[in-house]
Protein backbone atom coordinates (compact mmCIF):
# COMPACT_ATOMS: atom_id res chain seq x y z
CA UNK A 1 0.00 0.00 0.00
CA UNK A 2 1.37 3.39 -1.02
CA UNK A 3 1.63 5.99 1.75
CA UNK A 4 0.52 8.78 -0.64
CA UNK A 5 -1.17 8.75 -3.91
CA UNK A 6 -1.29 12.49 -6.32
CA UNK A 7 -3.58 11.51 -9.24
CA UNK A 8 -4.39 12.99 -12.16
CA UNK A 9 -1.87 16.38 -11.83
CA UNK A 10 0.39 17.30 -15.41
CA UNK A 11 3.83 15.82 -14.22
CA UNK A 12 7.44 17.69 -14.86
CA UNK A 13 10.03 15.90 -13.44
CA UNK A 14 12.45 18.33 -13.14
CA UNK A 15 15.02 17.22 -16.27
CA UNK A 16 13.34 19.84 -18.71
CA UNK A 17 11.24 17.15 -20.45
CA UNK A 18 8.01 17.72 -21.34
CA UNK A 19 5.17 17.68 -18.78
CA UNK A 20 2.60 14.15 -18.66
CA UNK A 21 -0.75 13.32 -17.46
CA UNK A 22 0.50 10.79 -14.74
CA UNK A 23 0.02 9.57 -10.93
CA UNK A 24 2.68 9.71 -8.52
CA UNK A 25 2.84 7.22 -5.39
CA UNK A 26 4.74 8.13 -2.69
CA UNK A 27 6.21 5.55 -0.19
CA UNK A 28 8.33 5.51 2.83
CA UNK A 29 10.20 8.76 2.44
CA UNK A 30 10.63 8.17 -1.70
CA UNK A 31 9.33 8.14 -4.92
CA UNK A 32 7.46 4.46 -5.46
CA UNK A 33 6.21 4.87 -8.80
CA UNK A 34 4.77 7.36 -11.64
CA UNK A 35 2.82 6.31 -14.29
CA UNK A 36 -0.83 5.91 -15.42
CA UNK A 37 -3.42 3.73 -12.78
CA UNK A 38 -1.90 4.07 -9.86
CA UNK A 39 -5.08 6.23 -8.72
CA UNK A 40 -6.68 2.49 -8.29
CA UNK A 41 -4.16 1.09 -6.22
CA UNK A 42 -4.21 1.03 -2.60
CA UNK A 43 -3.30 4.10 -0.22
CA UNK A 44 -3.04 5.97 2.87
CA UNK A 45 -4.51 8.86 1.45
CA UNK A 46 -5.28 10.28 -2.72
CA UNK A 47 -4.75 13.38 -3.68
CA UNK A 48 -6.19 15.17 -6.32
CA UNK A 49 -3.96 17.30 -8.46
CA UNK A 50 -6.08 17.88 -11.55
CA UNK A 51 -5.16 20.91 -12.67
CA UNK A 52 -2.09 21.10 -10.57
CA UNK A 53 1.40 20.93 -11.86
CA UNK A 54 3.49 18.47 -10.06
CA UNK A 55 6.89 18.49 -9.63
CA UNK A 56 9.92 18.21 -7.48
CA UNK A 57 10.50 20.00 -4.71
CA UNK A 58 12.41 23.81 -4.99
CA UNK A 59 15.83 23.80 -4.43
CA UNK A 60 16.94 27.30 -2.66
CA UNK A 61 20.64 27.58 -3.67
CA UNK A 62 21.74 30.88 -1.81
CA UNK A 63 19.90 31.29 1.71
CA UNK A 64 20.82 32.90 5.10
CA UNK A 65 18.49 31.00 7.25
CA UNK A 66 21.68 29.34 9.05
CA UNK A 67 20.28 30.21 12.37
CA UNK A 68 16.59 31.08 11.84
CA UNK A 69 15.90 27.51 10.04
CA UNK A 70 16.71 26.34 14.04
CA UNK A 71 15.21 29.21 15.54
CA UNK A 72 11.75 28.74 13.93
CA UNK A 73 11.87 25.43 12.06
CA UNK A 74 9.03 25.35 10.53
CA UNK A 75 10.24 27.77 7.74
CA UNK A 76 7.43 29.16 6.33
CA UNK A 77 8.69 31.83 4.64
CA UNK A 78 10.46 28.93 2.58
CA UNK A 79 8.07 25.94 2.78
CA UNK A 80 5.02 28.21 1.72
CA UNK A 81 6.34 28.61 -2.02
CA UNK A 82 7.35 25.23 -2.21
CA UNK A 83 11.64 25.39 -1.05
CA UNK A 84 12.06 21.49 0.19
CA UNK A 85 16.00 22.13 0.43
CA UNK A 86 17.73 25.28 1.92
CA UNK A 87 21.86 25.49 0.98
CA UNK A 88 23.36 27.35 3.77
CA UNK A 89 27.04 28.49 4.58
CA UNK A 90 27.01 31.10 2.03
CA UNK A 91 28.69 33.97 1.24
CA UNK A 92 31.95 32.85 3.70
CA UNK A 93 29.67 33.55 6.62
CA UNK A 94 28.69 30.38 7.68
CA UNK A 95 28.32 29.07 11.35
CA UNK A 96 30.22 26.44 11.57
CA UNK A 97 32.85 25.05 12.42
CA UNK A 98 33.55 26.90 15.62
CA UNK A 99 36.45 27.04 17.91
CA UNK A 100 35.48 28.27 21.83
CA UNK A 101 37.58 31.10 21.14
CA UNK A 102 35.68 32.62 17.82
CA UNK A 103 32.23 32.14 18.50
CA UNK A 104 31.22 35.39 19.86
CA UNK A 105 33.12 37.40 17.49
CA UNK A 106 31.19 34.86 14.69
CA UNK A 107 27.94 35.23 16.66
CA UNK A 108 28.40 38.98 16.89
CA UNK A 109 29.35 39.54 13.18
CA UNK A 110 26.50 37.71 11.67
CA UNK A 111 23.78 38.71 13.78
CA UNK A 112 21.96 41.37 11.35
CA UNK A 113 21.43 38.77 8.89
CA UNK A 114 20.79 35.72 11.22
CA UNK A 115 19.46 37.27 14.48
CA UNK A 116 20.03 35.88 17.90
CA UNK A 117 17.14 33.27 18.71
CA UNK A 118 16.80 32.79 22.03
CA UNK A 119 15.95 29.02 21.14
CA UNK A 120 19.18 28.48 19.27
CA UNK A 121 22.07 27.77 22.18
CA UNK A 122 25.04 27.65 19.63
CA UNK A 123 26.41 24.19 20.98
CA UNK A 124 28.00 22.40 17.94
CA UNK A 125 31.77 23.09 17.43
CA UNK A 126 32.41 20.54 14.55
CA UNK A 127 30.52 21.28 11.48
CA UNK A 128 28.78 18.10 11.40
CA UNK A 129 27.67 18.73 15.20
CA UNK A 130 26.03 21.76 13.35
CA UNK A 131 24.52 19.34 10.19
CA UNK A 132 22.75 17.06 13.33
CA UNK A 133 21.05 20.07 14.51
CA UNK A 134 19.03 19.76 11.61
CA UNK A 135 18.11 16.25 11.68
CA UNK A 136 14.23 15.25 12.10
CA UNK A 137 13.83 18.61 13.46
CA UNK A 138 13.09 21.53 10.81
CA UNK A 139 10.75 21.52 8.03
CA UNK A 140 12.87 21.66 4.96
CA UNK A 141 15.80 19.78 4.29
CA UNK A 142 19.49 21.22 3.99
CA UNK A 143 23.20 21.47 2.45
CA UNK A 144 25.49 23.48 3.74
CA UNK A 145 29.24 25.08 2.15
CA UNK A 146 31.74 25.97 4.63
CA UNK A 147 32.68 29.29 4.76
CA UNK A 148 35.64 30.81 4.07
CA UNK A 149 35.19 33.83 6.46
CA UNK A 150 34.63 31.84 9.58
CA UNK A 151 37.33 29.37 8.77
CA UNK A 152 39.56 32.31 8.79
CA UNK A 153 37.97 33.46 11.84
CA UNK A 154 38.84 30.59 13.85
CA UNK A 155 42.45 30.89 12.77
CA UNK A 156 43.42 34.20 12.38
CA UNK A 157 40.33 36.37 13.86
CA UNK A 158 39.76 39.66 11.97
CA UNK A 159 43.53 40.28 10.99
CA UNK A 160 43.94 42.11 7.74
CA UNK A 161 47.06 40.27 6.64
CA UNK A 162 48.42 36.78 4.55
CA UNK A 163 48.33 33.57 6.25
CA UNK A 164 51.48 32.12 7.23
CA UNK A 165 52.18 28.26 6.04
CA UNK A 166 50.99 27.05 9.48
CA UNK A 167 48.09 29.49 9.22
CA UNK A 168 47.37 27.85 5.38
CA UNK A 169 47.73 24.40 6.68
CA UNK A 170 45.14 24.87 9.58
CA UNK A 171 42.63 26.11 7.34
CA UNK A 172 43.01 23.59 5.50
CA UNK A 173 42.53 21.13 7.73
CA UNK A 174 39.31 22.89 9.40
CA UNK A 175 37.84 22.44 5.93
CA UNK A 176 38.87 19.02 5.28
CA UNK A 177 37.44 18.07 8.13
CA UNK A 178 34.45 19.86 7.28
CA UNK A 179 34.18 18.19 3.88
CA UNK A 180 34.44 14.71 5.97
CA UNK A 181 31.62 15.93 8.10
CA UNK A 182 29.50 16.96 5.30
CA UNK A 183 29.90 20.52 3.65
CA UNK A 184 29.07 20.35 -0.35
CA UNK A 185 31.88 22.86 -0.86
CA UNK A 186 33.50 26.13 0.24
CA UNK A 187 32.09 29.60 -0.26
CA UNK A 188 33.57 32.79 -0.17
CA UNK A 189 32.06 36.28 0.69
CA UNK A 190 35.23 38.51 -0.62
CA UNK A 191 33.37 41.85 -0.16
CA UNK A 192 33.04 40.99 3.69
CA UNK A 193 34.93 40.69 6.25
CA UNK A 194 37.81 38.62 6.82
CA UNK A 195 37.38 37.07 3.39
CA UNK A 196 37.81 40.67 1.59
CA UNK A 197 41.31 40.32 3.44
CA UNK A 198 42.35 37.23 1.62
CA UNK A 199 44.21 36.73 -1.97
CA UNK A 200 42.86 34.84 -4.97
CA UNK A 201 46.16 32.85 -4.33
CA UNK A 202 44.62 32.28 -0.43
CA UNK A 203 41.33 31.10 -1.84
CA UNK A 204 43.01 28.91 -4.51
CA UNK A 205 45.07 27.04 -1.92
CA UNK A 206 42.33 26.24 0.17
CA UNK A 207 40.11 24.95 -2.37
CA UNK A 208 42.73 22.25 -2.79
CA UNK A 209 40.64 20.81 0.33
CA UNK A 210 37.62 20.36 -1.52
CA UNK A 211 38.58 19.27 -4.53
CA UNK A 212 39.35 15.71 -3.67
CA UNK A 213 36.07 15.71 -2.26
CA UNK A 214 34.18 16.77 -5.40
CA UNK A 215 33.25 19.98 -3.62
CA UNK A 216 32.34 23.18 -5.13
CA UNK A 217 33.85 26.74 -4.88
CA UNK A 218 30.65 29.27 -4.42
CA UNK A 219 31.49 33.09 -4.55
CA UNK A 220 30.05 36.24 -3.76
CA UNK A 221 33.05 37.86 -5.57
CA UNK A 222 35.00 41.37 -5.20
CA UNK A 223 32.88 43.49 -6.59
CA UNK A 224 29.33 43.43 -8.13
CA UNK A 225 30.00 46.89 -10.09
CA UNK A 226 32.61 48.49 -10.96
CA UNK A 227 35.25 45.98 -11.72
CA UNK A 228 32.36 43.47 -11.89
CA UNK A 229 32.62 41.44 -14.92
CA UNK A 230 36.82 41.13 -14.21
CA UNK A 231 35.55 39.75 -10.61
CA UNK A 232 33.54 37.14 -12.30
CA UNK A 233 36.35 36.18 -14.59
CA UNK A 234 38.87 36.01 -11.41
CA UNK A 235 36.27 33.85 -10.10
CA UNK A 236 36.33 31.51 -13.16
CA UNK A 237 40.04 31.51 -12.61
CA UNK A 238 40.30 30.59 -9.24
CA UNK A 239 38.14 27.56 -10.22
CA UNK A 240 40.34 26.66 -13.79
CA UNK A 241 43.85 26.74 -11.27
CA UNK A 242 42.18 25.13 -8.25
CA UNK A 243 40.34 22.31 -10.70
CA UNK A 244 36.93 22.65 -9.01
CA UNK A 245 33.67 23.44 -9.90
CA UNK A 246 32.78 27.09 -9.84
CA UNK A 247 29.27 28.64 -8.73
CA UNK A 248 28.52 32.42 -9.14
CA UNK A 249 26.59 33.60 -6.05
CA UNK A 250 23.26 35.53 -6.75
CA UNK A 251 25.03 36.43 -10.55
CA UNK A 252 23.80 40.18 -10.69
CA UNK A 253 25.58 42.77 -12.19
CA UNK A 254 24.66 46.34 -10.32
CA UNK A 255 24.84 50.20 -10.60
CA UNK A 256 24.72 52.39 -13.55
CA UNK A 257 28.17 51.44 -14.65
CA UNK A 258 26.82 47.89 -15.19
CA UNK A 259 23.34 48.74 -16.92
CA UNK A 260 22.95 46.10 -20.29
CA UNK A 261 25.92 44.36 -19.23
CA UNK A 262 24.65 40.95 -18.76
CA UNK A 263 25.48 39.21 -21.87
CA UNK A 264 28.50 39.95 -21.65
CA UNK A 265 29.01 38.23 -18.26
CA UNK A 266 27.27 35.02 -19.87
CA UNK A 267 29.33 35.37 -22.36
CA UNK A 268 32.39 34.95 -19.71
CA UNK A 269 30.45 32.08 -18.76
CA UNK A 270 30.38 30.36 -21.99
CA UNK A 271 33.68 30.81 -22.85
CA UNK A 272 34.94 29.08 -19.36
CA UNK A 273 32.31 26.02 -20.20
CA UNK A 274 33.66 25.75 -23.35
CA UNK A 275 37.53 25.82 -21.68
CA UNK A 276 36.21 22.76 -19.74
CA UNK A 277 35.71 24.75 -16.45
CA UNK A 278 32.52 23.89 -14.62
CA UNK A 279 30.60 27.37 -14.10
CA UNK A 280 26.75 27.33 -13.07
CA UNK A 281 24.97 30.83 -11.19
CA UNK A 282 22.28 31.60 -9.02
CA UNK A 283 20.01 34.80 -8.90
CA UNK A 284 17.09 36.40 -7.17
CA UNK A 285 13.75 37.55 -9.45
CA UNK A 286 14.40 41.59 -8.74
CA UNK A 287 16.54 44.39 -9.17
CA UNK A 288 17.45 45.81 -5.77
CA UNK A 289 19.55 43.70 -3.60
CA UNK A 290 20.16 43.63 0.47
CA UNK A 291 23.31 43.31 2.60
CA UNK A 292 24.24 44.64 6.31
CA UNK A 293 24.67 48.66 6.25
CA UNK A 294 28.11 48.23 7.48
CA UNK A 295 29.62 46.60 4.42
CA UNK A 296 29.99 49.67 2.36
CA UNK A 297 33.14 50.56 4.82
CA UNK A 298 36.72 49.42 3.22
CA UNK A 299 38.51 46.77 4.67
CA UNK A 300 41.05 48.64 6.37
CA UNK A 301 37.83 49.75 8.25
CA UNK A 302 37.54 46.41 9.04
CA UNK A 303 40.43 45.25 10.27
CA UNK A 304 41.13 43.73 13.97
CA UNK A 305 37.15 43.43 14.27
CA UNK A 306 34.14 45.14 15.38
CA UNK A 307 35.62 46.90 18.03
CA UNK A 308 38.08 48.49 15.76
CA UNK A 309 35.70 49.58 13.11
CA UNK A 310 33.94 51.54 16.23
CA UNK A 311 36.80 53.26 17.15
CA UNK A 312 37.34 53.98 13.85
CA UNK A 313 33.96 55.50 13.00
CA UNK A 314 34.13 57.57 16.61
CA UNK A 315 37.43 59.11 15.57
CA UNK A 316 36.80 62.53 13.63
CA UNK A 317 39.88 62.13 11.50
CA UNK A 318 39.35 58.56 10.34
CA UNK A 319 35.66 59.21 9.29
CA UNK A 320 37.00 62.10 7.30
CA UNK A 321 38.82 59.62 5.17
CA UNK A 322 36.37 57.18 5.40
CA UNK A 323 33.86 60.06 4.09
CA UNK A 324 35.82 60.47 0.98
CA UNK A 325 37.11 57.13 0.12
CA UNK A 326 32.65 56.19 0.59
CA UNK A 327 31.06 59.11 -0.93
CA UNK A 328 33.99 60.13 -3.36
CA UNK A 329 35.84 57.47 -4.60
CA UNK A 330 34.05 54.01 -4.32
CA UNK A 331 35.09 51.70 -1.40
CA UNK A 332 36.31 47.57 -2.12
CA UNK A 333 33.02 47.02 0.16
CA UNK A 334 30.48 49.28 -1.72
CA UNK A 335 31.99 47.49 -4.83
CA UNK A 336 34.17 50.20 -5.85
CA UNK A 337 31.09 52.88 -6.58
CA UNK A 338 30.47 55.88 -4.73
CA UNK A 339 27.76 55.42 -2.54
CA UNK A 340 24.42 56.97 -3.38
CA UNK A 341 22.30 57.22 -0.28
CA UNK A 342 19.14 57.71 -1.85
CA UNK A 343 19.55 54.09 -2.89
CA UNK A 344 20.00 52.67 0.53
CA UNK A 345 16.15 51.77 1.86
CA UNK A 346 16.97 50.84 6.16
CA UNK A 347 15.23 47.46 6.14
CA UNK A 348 15.79 46.03 9.80
CA UNK A 349 18.04 47.96 13.21
CA UNK A 350 17.57 47.14 16.88
CA UNK A 351 17.06 49.55 18.69
CA UNK A 352 13.44 50.53 19.56
CA UNK A 353 14.58 54.65 18.81
CA UNK A 354 15.46 53.76 15.80
CA UNK A 355 12.39 51.89 14.49
CA UNK A 356 11.50 55.18 12.91
CA UNK A 357 13.80 54.62 10.72
CA UNK A 358 13.27 51.63 9.29
CA UNK A 359 11.08 51.77 5.64
CA UNK A 360 12.89 55.14 4.71
CA UNK A 361 15.75 56.09 2.69
CA UNK A 362 18.89 57.12 4.19
CA UNK A 363 18.54 61.17 3.39
CA UNK A 364 15.03 61.10 4.68
CA UNK A 365 16.18 59.27 7.53
CA UNK A 366 18.87 61.38 8.27
CA UNK A 367 16.87 64.66 7.51
CA UNK A 368 15.12 63.83 11.00
CA UNK A 369 17.90 64.57 12.70
CA UNK A 370 19.86 67.70 10.56
CA UNK A 371 22.43 65.49 9.90
CA UNK A 372 24.39 65.08 6.94
CA UNK A 373 23.72 61.08 5.37
CA UNK A 374 27.17 59.80 6.11
CA UNK A 375 27.70 61.41 9.68
CA UNK A 376 23.82 59.65 10.68
CA UNK A 377 24.97 56.65 9.37
CA UNK A 378 28.06 55.92 11.56
CA UNK A 379 26.52 57.80 14.42
CA UNK A 380 23.51 55.07 13.73
CA UNK A 381 26.05 52.42 13.28
CA UNK A 382 27.67 53.00 16.34
CA UNK A 383 24.64 53.49 18.60
CA UNK A 384 23.05 49.96 16.83
CA UNK A 385 27.02 48.29 17.80
CA UNK A 386 26.98 47.95 14.03
CA UNK A 387 23.89 46.35 13.45
CA UNK A 388 21.65 46.85 10.78
CA UNK A 389 20.36 45.40 7.12
CA UNK A 390 19.75 47.59 4.23
CA UNK A 391 17.38 47.02 0.76
CA UNK A 392 19.69 48.58 -1.25
CA UNK A 393 17.81 49.64 -5.16
CA UNK A 394 21.26 49.21 -7.17
CA UNK A 395 20.10 46.77 -9.90
CA UNK A 396 19.06 46.91 -13.52
CA UNK A 397 16.09 44.84 -14.55
CA UNK A 398 17.74 43.99 -17.88
CA UNK A 399 20.46 42.32 -16.43
CA UNK A 400 18.16 40.17 -14.26
CA UNK A 401 16.23 38.94 -17.12
CA UNK A 402 19.16 38.33 -19.24
CA UNK A 403 21.33 36.56 -17.46
CA UNK A 404 18.41 34.36 -15.83
CA UNK A 405 18.36 32.53 -19.34
CA UNK A 406 21.56 30.80 -19.28
CA UNK A 407 21.16 27.17 -18.96
CA UNK A 408 23.39 26.70 -16.22
CA UNK A 409 21.49 29.21 -14.03
CA UNK A 410 19.59 28.21 -11.11
CA UNK A 411 17.68 30.09 -8.47
CA UNK A 412 18.77 31.46 -5.28
CA UNK A 413 16.75 33.77 -2.96
CA UNK A 414 19.47 35.02 -0.81
CA UNK A 415 16.79 35.74 1.55
CA UNK A 416 17.95 37.32 5.04
CA UNK A 417 14.96 36.66 7.64
CA UNK A 418 15.01 39.15 10.36
CA UNK A 419 14.60 42.91 10.52
CA UNK A 420 11.11 44.84 10.42
CA UNK A 421 11.05 44.87 6.93
CA UNK A 422 13.74 43.06 5.15
CA UNK A 423 13.58 42.54 1.09
CA UNK A 424 10.35 40.31 0.08
CA UNK A 425 12.76 37.70 -1.92
CA UNK A 426 13.01 35.53 1.36
CA UNK A 427 9.14 35.10 0.54
CA UNK A 428 8.12 35.53 -2.64
CA UNK A 429 11.17 34.42 -5.00
CA UNK A 430 10.21 30.80 -6.26
CA UNK A 431 6.35 32.02 -6.66
CA UNK A 432 7.76 35.32 -8.54
CA UNK A 433 9.57 33.38 -11.27
CA UNK A 434 6.57 31.29 -11.52
CA UNK A 435 4.55 33.71 -11.46
CA UNK A 436 6.13 36.90 -12.88
CA UNK A 437 8.51 35.26 -15.05
CA UNK A 438 7.15 32.32 -16.52
CA UNK A 439 3.58 32.79 -16.81
CA UNK A 440 2.83 36.54 -17.03
CA UNK A 441 6.28 37.59 -19.48
CA UNK A 442 6.90 33.76 -21.23
CA UNK A 443 10.87 34.13 -20.64
CA UNK A 444 10.45 30.17 -19.80
CA UNK A 445 8.44 26.75 -19.90
CA UNK A 446 6.82 25.51 -17.02
CA UNK A 447 9.80 22.69 -17.60
CA UNK A 448 12.52 25.25 -17.97
CA UNK A 449 12.08 27.08 -14.94
CA UNK A 450 11.46 24.24 -12.70
CA UNK A 451 14.60 22.54 -14.08
CA UNK A 452 16.58 25.59 -12.84
CA UNK A 453 14.89 25.34 -9.30
CA UNK A 454 14.98 20.90 -9.16
CA UNK A 455 17.58 18.71 -11.13
CA UNK A 456 19.82 21.23 -11.62
CA UNK A 457 20.75 22.74 -8.37
CA UNK A 458 20.70 19.18 -7.32
CA UNK A 459 23.10 18.06 -9.70
CA UNK A 460 25.94 20.95 -8.79
CA UNK A 461 25.92 19.91 -5.42
CA UNK A 462 25.56 15.99 -6.51
CA UNK A 463 22.39 15.08 -4.45
CA UNK A 464 21.89 11.98 -6.99
CA UNK A 465 18.70 11.03 -5.27
CA UNK A 466 16.97 14.47 -5.64
CA UNK A 467 15.68 17.17 -7.99
CA UNK A 468 13.54 14.09 -10.39
CA UNK A 469 10.42 12.61 -10.04
CA UNK A 470 11.52 9.18 -10.53
CA UNK A 471 11.23 5.96 -8.86
CA UNK A 472 13.30 5.53 -5.75
CA UNK A 473 14.25 9.15 -5.51
CA UNK A 474 13.77 11.47 -2.31
CA UNK A 475 9.97 12.35 -2.04
CA UNK A 476 10.46 16.14 -2.40
CA UNK A 477 7.65 17.06 -3.86
CA UNK A 478 5.21 20.41 -4.85
CA UNK A 479 1.73 20.87 -6.82
CA UNK A 480 0.98 24.21 -7.74
CA UNK A 481 -1.66 25.57 -9.59
CA UNK A 482 -0.02 27.08 -13.05
CA UNK A 483 -3.26 29.38 -12.76
CA UNK A 484 -3.38 30.77 -10.26
CA UNK A 485 0.28 30.59 -8.80
CA UNK A 486 1.52 34.38 -7.47
CA UNK A 487 3.92 36.38 -5.09
CA UNK A 488 2.10 38.73 -2.97
CA UNK A 489 5.38 39.62 -1.00
CA UNK A 490 6.46 43.25 -1.96
CA UNK A 491 8.73 46.00 -0.34
CA UNK A 492 6.04 47.30 1.77
CA UNK A 493 4.96 44.10 3.08
CA UNK A 494 7.46 41.72 2.38
CA UNK A 495 6.55 38.62 4.63
CA UNK A 496 3.55 37.84 2.30
CA UNK A 497 2.93 34.03 1.61
CA UNK A 498 2.34 32.99 -2.44
CA UNK A 499 -0.89 31.72 -3.43
CA UNK A 500 -1.68 28.83 -5.70
CA UNK A 501 0.83 26.10 -4.12
CA UNK A 502 -1.76 24.19 -1.98
CA UNK A 503 1.01 20.74 -1.15
CA UNK A 504 4.52 20.33 -0.82
CA UNK A 505 6.37 16.70 0.77
CA UNK A 506 9.38 16.70 2.22
CA UNK A 507 11.04 13.53 2.33
CA UNK A 508 7.39 11.93 2.13
CA UNK A 509 5.80 13.50 4.39
CA UNK A 510 3.03 16.99 3.84
CA UNK A 511 4.83 20.25 5.38
CA UNK A 512 2.00 22.20 3.24
CA UNK A 513 -1.34 20.61 2.92
CA UNK A 514 -4.30 22.11 0.90
CA UNK A 515 -2.94 26.00 1.34
CA UNK A 516 -1.49 25.30 5.54
CA UNK A 517 1.76 23.95 6.57
CA UNK A 518 0.88 21.04 8.73
CA UNK A 519 3.74 21.96 11.46
CA UNK A 520 5.85 18.68 10.34
CA UNK A 521 9.58 18.89 10.68
CA UNK A 522 10.66 16.10 8.49
CA UNK A 523 13.91 17.44 6.93
CA UNK A 524 17.40 16.56 7.14
CA UNK A 525 20.61 17.57 6.78
CA UNK A 526 22.35 16.12 3.34
CA UNK A 527 25.72 15.28 4.07
CA UNK A 528 28.46 15.04 1.41
CA UNK A 529 28.96 11.26 0.74
CA UNK A 530 25.43 10.11 1.70
CA UNK A 531 21.88 10.45 0.16
CA UNK A 532 23.27 9.95 -3.07
CA UNK A 533 26.44 11.70 -2.86
CA UNK A 534 29.36 11.20 -5.46
CA UNK A 535 32.63 12.78 -6.51
CA UNK A 536 32.30 15.24 -9.43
Amino acid sequence: MWDVVIAGGQVIDGAGNPWVHADLALSGGRIGAVGEGLRHEPAHRRIDAAGLIVCPGFVDMHTHSDIQLLGTPTHEAKVMQGVTLEVLGQDGLGVAPLSDECIELVRSQLQAINGDPPNVHWDWRRFGEYLDAFDGKVATNVASYVGHGTVRMNVMGMEQRPPTEGELTAMQTIIDQAMRDGAVGLSTGLTYPPGMFASDDEIVTLCSAIRRYGGVYCTHHRSYGAGALQAYQDSIEIGRQAEVPVHLAHAQLSFPVNKGRGRALLGLVDQARRDGVDVTMDTYPYAAASTFLRAIFPAWAHAGGEAALLGRLRDSATRQRLRHEIEVEGTDGAHGVPVDWSLMQLGGLSLPQHQEFVGLRVPEAAARTGQPPFDWVCDLLIAERLGGVIVWHIGDEENVRTIMHHPAHTVGSDGVLVGDLPHPRAWGTFARYLDTYTRELGLFTWEEIIRKMTSLPAQILGLRDRGLLRPGMAADVVCFDPLRVRDTATYEQPRAFPEGIPYVFVNGVAVKDQDRHTGNLPGQALRRGQHGRSDR
